[in-house]
């Protein structure tokens, strides 16, 4: 009995154990179920997110998002380039620390990031301020498209942008110009996949943010994962509007995928007559906008038809009787575009028999890009193949280094050069000599099928010369002073194209060449000069040489201006009586120039001035500077002295500035100066007199100076102001950039060559090691280029900019900028840009010369204007190319000109008029990557 008792008892026992057994499998098997379930929903939520937290120390978990940041030593594992923020808000859950990249002159820093092709991402890059950070200014840029700047004074913490991925990865950049100042600094990297409609109907372009609002929400940023795409989401008050929230409410109907998070749609602004928004945008030019606005009704109590209000954007009505709930759902959004520069204003206004004001959700405000076309697919795979062998055999070497995202844009890595081949930018030349490089010489180098020059000289290459393709276009090719060995691939000698082949001092290289070498090719064919470079010795001889020659030209030049006696020849000055002194100026710019002045600039007393001007008789102009007025020196000579005014916005600067630059340059078409007078704080400028008076006079000036230019006079103008300030830009030793060219400064003289006047605010074009640039901001409203403007980066491009104004008033004689007319019509560039696009020039040529140009002629020029006013400097020519298109112009013109007169000698027409042939004008930058004409022979500029 006990023991059945117990058998019973052990069987009891063991059918309860094995049931809880059973429940407990279950249990964990549930909960195992759920731990995966959640698992792979927070990854698939998250899935493509990469975030980027730069310099942590290892990967970790941000408590405000739940999101895994990694660290960027994968990108660039030098930690001694981290900084600590100190003064970062306490409140900020981010990373508290930033990679500084210290970039002496110019540069980029890039990070490579992975991308799905033809998937659109959102890119974020985090520049939280700090006092640990020096001044700053540089550029943020997705792939090649900038996206805007980071300075102190925007107080920018964040840069966002949005794109469709071209390829398997992006670059997110950090550029520094020249003469910018600090270093370019990063805290933290998010790129995350988003919605297609962002960039609906926009095949080519990159939206930056401008502003994302959440109306009536709290100071605390809403993002991931109430957000599932991580926008962030910043909540906004107004002190005229009431928030109103009603966190019972849901989106009844179907909805966008760019919809906010309920908790952003669920707080809102409303008030009685109107809500209204303003946001500050670009202030030089104008840009085009993506609005999206979100709505979502929160009084259930609200019917169809009684909340109706219009929406405006900067006054221009864009949706009328806009009614949330009138296609029977409680939420609506709109997408709506505008062009604006300066500030964009949102506005609802209810409409007059609506019972209920305007609501307002959400919404965001996006800048419209074009993206920017990168170096040309094929060379950018192959140049990237060659910077990681290099960098794979050279940890470490400074060159390399600096190679980062795309070897061409926005200015190529150094040792390489690019070019413009069929609308795509490739790489034309490799100079890594004496760049301390070993190893292989890379295999990716023959594959740069457009590459002429490649010099790989004096460094420390090794093992054999890898085989160029047939179709390469190498014109020169040095490997000498190297440790290469084996012998010449017989490859080398089917290069069609070769002209120099340098390959001595490889000491363990056949000397033996292919039989089938070209006899004609410039070469060494392996001779060696173990000297490695005579080039200091001869360079310092040519140096000292030229140094003597300049003092004794000097000397000479100097003795014949202040008139002194030399042995071999005698000067009575008693002969020659003359009322002025004179002198020659050496006063310099700056103690780096060594250089003498190449004029004599003749001072004046200020008797004799009062004397010629006849007390200051008779104005002829005035400007910034002070009046001008009309004199006669004692040869018979007419001049223009123009004279400072004490209430003259310029002062000594400028006129030691204009007289420092004038007494060292000379050039027909540029305003000579011909005396000064520094004389009882009074400061007199003597130029030669143009009696054509201006070329804005003969445009658009007063009635009584205006006389209509026919257009080869207008053409040749053009070209003679062109030469000028080219001659400006190339001046030997040191290019000046005029920083005011406009109508007014192009002066005509009594056979109406043009004369570019005016330097008081010119300068020298910034150089390495300058110290202290000044970044003094001058020009013209309606000539000033917007990116100097945004910049305050002074080029020679600005000046080229400034003269495709010019070009456009040639053409049309209208004003650079007129307020008085309609809103459209404000800025020429702007007003003439859709024509010129659409090849309706007729449209915009000035009435006075229509029927009296050639087509061909008159195209050149709106082409080059086109292209000078492009909005980025890189994409606009240099003025020796300009002046060659409208020399080209001219020639065609003068042409035309002779054939008419030809037909007109034997008695046909007298009319000249040709038809306007419809041309393709590549789209702006504003518009669109394809930027420069194939019709032109503009080349990519550096």
């Amino acid at each position: 009995m006990d023991s059945s008792l117990n058998i019973g008892g052990l069987r009891f026992f063991q059918t309860i154990t094995m049931e809880k057994l059973d429940i407990w499998i279950f249990r964990l098997v549930l909960v195992y179920s759920l731990c995966i379930f959640v698992f792979v929903r927070s990854s698939s939520a998250n899935e493509g997110f990469v975030s980027i937290a730069c310099c942590a120390d290892s990967r970790y978990t941000d408590p405000e998002t739940n999101l895994s940041y990694k660290s960027d030593y994968t990108w660039f594992p030098d930690k001694t380039s981290c900084i600590s923020l100190t003064n970062h808000n306490a409140n900020q859950t981010g990373n508290q620390r930033a990679r500084v990249f210290d970039i002496t002159d110019k540069g980029k820093r890039c990070y490579s990031l992975p991308t799905i092709q033809n998937k659109v991402y959102m890119l974020r890059g985090s520049f939280p301020s700090d006092n640990s950070l020096e001044d700053f200014s540089f550029n943020v840029s997705i792939a090649v498209t900038s996206l805007g700047s980071v300075r102190p004074s925007q107080d920018l913490e964040l840069v966002e942008g949005i794109f469709r991925a071209s390829k398997s990865s992006i670059d997110f950049c950090l550029v520094k110009e020249e003469q910018e100042d600090g270093n370019p600094y990063i805290s933290q990297i998010d790129l995350r996949p988003i919605h297609e409609e962002y960039l609906q109907d926009l095949h080519s372009s990159v939206v930056k943010l401008v502003s994302r609002n959440n109306p009536g929400g709290t100071v605390s940023d809403i993002r991931y994962p109430t957000d599932p795409n991580d926008r962030i989401w910043k909540g906004t008050s107004s002190s005229s509007a009431s928030p109103i929230s009603s966190f019972n409410v849901s989106i009844s109907g179907q909805v966008a995928n760019v919809t906010p998070p309920l908790q952003v749609l669920r707080t809102a602004l409303t008030h009685f007559e109107r809500l209204e928004f303003i946001h500050n945008v670009s202030e030089t030019w104008n840009h085009d906008y993506r609005v999206f606005i979100y709505f979502l009704e929160l009084n259930n109590t609200v019917r169809s038809g009684q909340r109706v209000f219009d929406i405006y954007l900067n006054g221009d009505i864009k949706e009328k009787n806009f009614d949330i709930l009138a296609g029977g759902s409680n939420y609506r959004d709109t997408v709506l575009n505008v062009s604006s520069t300066g500030a964009i204003n949102l506005t609802l206004a209810r409409e007059s028999s609506s019972e209920y004001g305007p609501l307002c959700n959400a919404y965001e405000i996006l800048e419209v890009l074009p993206w920017m076309k990168e170096t040309n697919h094929n060379n950018l795979k192959e140049m990237l193949k060659v910077a990681e062998e290099l960098q794979t055999q050279n940890q470490g070497n400074k060159v390399l280094e600096s190679w980062s995202g795309d070897p061409c844009m926005p200015f190529p890595w150094n040792g390489v050069e690019c070019d413009l081949l069929n609308d795509s930018t490739v790489i034309n030349k490799l100079d890594l000599s004496s760049s301390n490089l070993r190893g292989p010489i890379p295999s990716g180098v023959t594959a740069l099928n457009n590459l002429e020059t490649l010099n790989l000289s004096h460094n420390n290459f090794n093992g054999s010369v890898p085989p160029f393709p047939p179709s390469s276009s190498l014109i020169s090719l040095d490997l000498s002073y190297n440790d290469l060995t084996g012998s010449l691939q017989g490859s080398i000698a089917s290069l069609s194209h070769l002209k120099s082949l340098y390959f001595g001092c490889n000491p363990h290289m056949s000397k033996e060449v292919p039989s089938n070498f070209n006899s004609s090719l410039n070469s060494d064919y392996g001779r060696c000069n173990h000297k490695r470079s005579r080039a200091p010795l001869i360079i310092g001889t040519v140096t000292c040489g030229a140094v003597l020659v300049t003092f004794a030209l000097g000397f000479l030049f100097l003795c014949r201006c202040k008139k002194i006696s030399i042995p071999w020849g005698g000067f009575d000055e008693k002969k020659y009586p003359n009322p002025m002194a004179t002198n020659i100026i050496f006063s310099l710019p700056s103690k780096d120039d060594f250089f003498m002045k190449s004029a004599c600039i003749q001072k004046f007393t200020l008797d004799y001035i009062e004397a010629a001007t006849e007390k200051y008789k008779t104005l002829i102009g005035e400007g910034g500077f002070g009046c001008v007025y009309r004199g006669i020196l004692d040869d018979g000579q007419e001049v223009a002295m123009k004279v400072r005014s004490a209430t003259s916005t310029q002062g000594t600067k400028e006129f030691d500035n204009e007289l420092n630059l004038l007494s060292e340059i000379q050039h027909e078409n540029l305003v000579p100066l011909l005396g000064y007078c520094s004389e009882k704080d009074q400061q007199i400028l003597v130029y030669p007199f143009m009696s054509n008076g201006s070329l804005q006079d003969r445009l658009y000036g007063e009635p009584a100076k205006r006389k209509v230019l026919d257009w080869p006079t207008r053409l040749s103008i053009a070209l003679g102001a062109a030469r000028g300030l080219a001659y400006l830009h190339t001046f030997p030793g040191r290019p000046i950039i005029h920083r005011d060219v406009k109508s007014s400064n192009i002066l005509l003289d009594h056979s109406m060559t043009a004369k570019v006047a005016d330097f008081g605010f010119s300068k020298y074009a910034p150089q390495e090691g300058d110290i202290g640039a000044s970044l003094e901001l001058r020009g013209t409203a309606g000539y000033l280029d917007p990116e100097y403007y945004t910049t305050q980066q002074l080029s020679a491009k600005s000046d080229v900019f400034s003269f495709g104004v010019v070009l456009l008033e040639i053409v049309s004689g209208r004003e650079p900028l007129n307020i008085h007319r309609p809103r459209n019509e404000w800025s020429l560039v702007e007003w003439t840009k859709p024509y010129i696009r659409a090849a309706k020039i007729d449209e915009i040529v000035d009435p006075g010369i229509k029927g009296g140009y050639h087509a061909e002629a008159l195209w050149r020029v709106v082409e080059v204007a086109h292209s000078c006013v492009e909005t980025l400097s890189r994409f606009r020519p240099e003025m020796d190319d300009v002046v060659r298109e409208l020399e080209d112009a001219l020639i065609i013109e003068n042409n035309a000109s002779e054939y008419m007169r030809s037909i007109e000698s034997l008695g046909g027409s007298n009319r000249y008029s040709f038809v306007i042939e419809k041309r393709v004008v590549p789209p702006s930058t504003a518009d669109q990557s394809t930027i420069v004409n194939q019709n032109m022979s503009f080349p990519q500029p550096r």
